[in-house]
């Protein structure tokens, strides 16, 4: 029998502050594992845990390794180098209590030191492959730099281009962001967040943050659920069902509650109904925002309500460090409300493989790069693939392109010879110094075999007020630098620069700054300054070719009725003016289609090809008197989603269904024939889309269900085969629940979604 003396020995031997590791024999069971670090820490360890540090001025090293050795620090983000980790992960393991390691997370968006197209550039590729590679280099090379964690994928529905993050996402559609949400979360983790060369992904932002009213980044969000249902979480749960690690906050509310203190989306439907078993992260200072939102009275009830609602992390604010433990004495919050978000912090770093090896990506001190920014380190092969596969021609008068490497090329533009912008917003650890401009990759294309002539022209814009909006962010390291001249005299020297070239190739659009996070704009044409130079190149009579660079649509009617040629390229990254030499040269063939629309004007927001079928719609060739339209301007994008046009000539045929009625659960197919009439190889993208004619709810006039991509010779055909099943035919009706109901549909295959062929099945009870 064992004496009370003994028994309150052995009691305080097991107290948190005389057990303080984690057991190496429990690491083949991650709960019991986790149950016992969660056991043997304190209560200040476990806050500790919950919070997330930005590494910089009011956060140096020296102090960061003295909160991580305090236990006062989960993750840390910003240090992006392993010299610079070392010491950090050195504290947790040598000098804290718990031995807890700490992990290191960084934004790589679109590639980390090779930097690939932006979001909307890696969607116009239309091509899963590519998206998934792009999300795998750039998860070796951040790990190669000892980054465990990305707040990526961005999967934000964008249907408001005013909105400046509409650069990060992959556009319009559920259908398309979800394919591309889960190529990029196999990418970045690669089955397992554990590998030493994968990162831990992090979906953002949730939720609807691409839907802020009047595209002002940080505005409200007010949606119908079943809205919410249908189009705009379909792609958060895609990468998540994928695998990703972790979710990041979204900084708007939803319906009248903010997202960080929102228990409805992070509970109910986020664990409950979804079944995320990952950890969530506030965005950047989130919860302190919680009392500028009005919804909490101090920083006290802020931090009660996030920790309530689901917040695991505290990003860039004291708010839980400071006030959990005064609400737990108070009894306002519990410690196992604190205990749930430690045991999902605990598990992200089970999952990233850092209790087996917290130094996993870190490596030795003898194997670090001698130069963390040496050209050898990037990837340039896969990035110039991907990036010739984004961009989307939208114009080709008389075959103006392919260009041809003979007699003398104008080029002009502020953005043809840019570094900085051609790398695109969010672009990690990319230097603009190893970017190759649209300047330098026409003249590596043609080398000696044609003359290539430059000039400015204009300046992105003359408009003060914005450059000095740009340049705010980056302090002395200014990003847009005006030209001192004066606007005309810049337009004449590209004058009689072109007028001395037998084509003028114009690079126009935006300073990647302008679509950008705080970014949102009352105007989506392009700069005054840009246009007064493009009316000035058109009235030489040489052919006029506009490369767009930009993060967002753009209204560009002038330009489609004057250009001779348009080739949408976005911000292409590292490699972008090499690819885009290749595809104005015909080196490769432009294959991407818009994964937005891009509208008329600003007065035609929003502009998006699913819309609700309403009662009084706009039929072509008919008067619009009483019907949904604008009667000022034609109706419609001036460039529809999954528009965009090939150096060669594709023509679909003989849409055909295996059968005009199908049962619930069974599937039928459509096929299409394909064939490439042109006179040159190339790679049409075949795209289903399904009316649902009859339902119980107002339907999408058509919603994309299916794309296949594929390279045809010339003269070459192929029958392509889409499988129909109950899924793609069913939705979230008024209750939100998940229904197909039996009735007509339409399937519609084309080339993009205006211009379609049509076939009708019934699906039967």
């Amino acid at each position: 029998m064992k004496t009370p003396w003994l028994l309150g020995l052995l009691a305080g031997l097991a107290t948190p502050m005389a057990m303080a590791q984690p057991n190496p024999a429990l690491l083949g069971n991650k709960g019991a594992f986790i149950a016992d670090v969660l056991r043997q820490m304190t209560l200040d360890e476990k806050i500790g845990q919950l919070r997330l540090i930005s590494f910089g001025p009011s956060m140096p090293a020296s102090k960061l390794a003295e909160e991580v050795a305090a236990g006062r620090v989960g993750g840390s983000f910003g240090v992006v180098s392993r010299p610079e980790q070392r010491p950090l992960q050195d504290a947790a393991m040598q000098r804290s209590r718990m031995k807890i390691p700490v992990f290191f997370a960084y934004d790589v968006v679109h590639g980390h030191r090779t930097t690939f197209p932006i979001g909307l550039g890696l969607a116009s590729s239309w091509d899963l492959e590519a998206v998934r590679l792009s999300a795998r280099v750039a998860a070796q090379e951040a790990s190669a730099d000892g980054i465990d964690f990305t707040f990526a994928p961005t999967v934000d529905i964008a249907r408001d281009p005013r909105w400046g993050r509409t650069s990060e996402g992959f556009g319009e559609d559920p259908h398309l962001v979800s394919q591309m949400a889960r190529a990029m979360v196999k990418g970045f983790q690669n089955d397992s967040a554990a590998k030493p060369d994968s990162l831990m992904a992090s979906v953002k932002h949730f939720a609807l943050y691409g839907a802020v009213e009047g595209g002002r980044d940080y505005n409200i969000v007010d949606m119908s659920p079943m809205r919410m249902y249908n189009d705009y979480l379909p792609p958060y749960r895609a990468a998540i069902d994928a695998g990703s690690g972790g979710v990041m906050l979204a900084l708007n509310a939803v319906n009248g509650v903010p997202a960080a203190a929102n228990t409805w989306l992070l509970q109910d439907l986020l664990r409950k109904d979804w079944g995320f078993k990952g950890v969530t992260l506030s965005d950047h200072g989130a919860i302190a925002e919680l009392l500028r939102h009005g919804v909490a009275r101090d920083e006290a009830e802020a931090a009660k309500l996030a920790i309530k609602a689901g917040v695991d992390m505290s990003m860039a604010d004291e708010s839980y460090i400071k006030e959990l433990p005064g609400l737990l004495k108070s009894g306002q919050v519990q410690e196992g409300d604190i205990d749930n978000a430690v045991r999902e912090v605990l598990g992200a770093k089970y999952d990233m493989g850092l209790f087996r090896d917290p130094f996993l990506r870190i490596g030795k001190a003898e194997d670090d790069p001698a130069d963390l920014k040496a050209d050898s380190r990037l990837n340039r092969a896969p990035a110039r693939d991907v990036a010739r596969k984004s961009m989307v021609l939208l114009e080709n008068r008389n075959r103006t392109l392919p260009l041809r490497k003979t007699g003398t090329i104008a080029l002009v533009g502020p953005l043809a010879d840019s570094p900085v912008d051609i790398l695109g917003a969010w672009s990690a650890q990319g230097v603009p110094a190893l970017a190759v401009t649209l300047r330098q990759g026409m003249a590596a294309a043609i080398g000696d075999k044609a003359r290539l002539l430059f000039a400015r022209g204009a300046n992105v814009t003359e408009d003060r007020s914005i450059v000095d909006y740009m340049n705010y962010p980056n302090g002395e390291a200014q990003e847009i630098v005006q030209d001192g001249r004066m606007p005309q005299e810049m337009i004449d020297e590209a004058v009689a620069t072109a007028k001395q070239a037998d084509v003028v190739v114009a690079a126009v659009g935006e300073s990647r700054g302008m679509s950008h996070e705080s970014s949102s704009r009352t105007r989506l044409d392009l700069p005054e300054s840009q246009q007064a130079l493009l009316k000035a190149l058109k009235a030489t009579g040489r052919p006029l070719v506009l490369v767009l660079m930009n993060g967002r649509p753009l209204t560009l009617g002038w330009e489609k009725a004057n250009a001779d040629a348009m080739l949408e390229t976005w911000f292409a990254g590292t490699e972008g003016g090499n690819a885009i030499a290749d595809v104005l040269f015909g080196d490769a063939d432009p294959s991407g289609k818009l994964p937005i629309s891009l509208p008329r004007s600003v007065g035609q927001i929003p502009t998006y090809y699913n819309f609700p079928r309403p009662g009084r719609p706009f039929t072509p060739g008919k008067p619009g008197n009483y019907t949904s339209q604008y009667f000022d301007e034609p109706q419609g994008a001036l460039y529809p989603f999954g528009y965009g046009l090939s150096y060669t000539d594709f023509t679909l045929s003989n849409l055909v269904l295996s059968s005009r009625k199908v049962r619930k659960g069974r599937t039928l197919e459509a096929s299409v024939t394909v064939k490439n009439s042109g006179d040159r190889a190339g790679d049409a993208v075949v795209q289903l889309y399904i009316q649902d004619v009859v339902a119980s709810v107002v339907r999408p006039v058509k919603e994309l269900k299916g794309f296949r991509k594929l390279k045809l010779q010339p003269g070459e055909t192929q029958v392509v085969r889409f499988p129909i099943g109950e899924t793609m035919l069913s939705f979230y009706n008024q209750q939100l629940k998940r229904v197909a109901e039996p009735g007509a549909f339409n399937v519609q295959v084309g080339l993009d979604s205006r211009d379609v062929l049509q076939e009708s099945f019934e699906l039967l009870p």
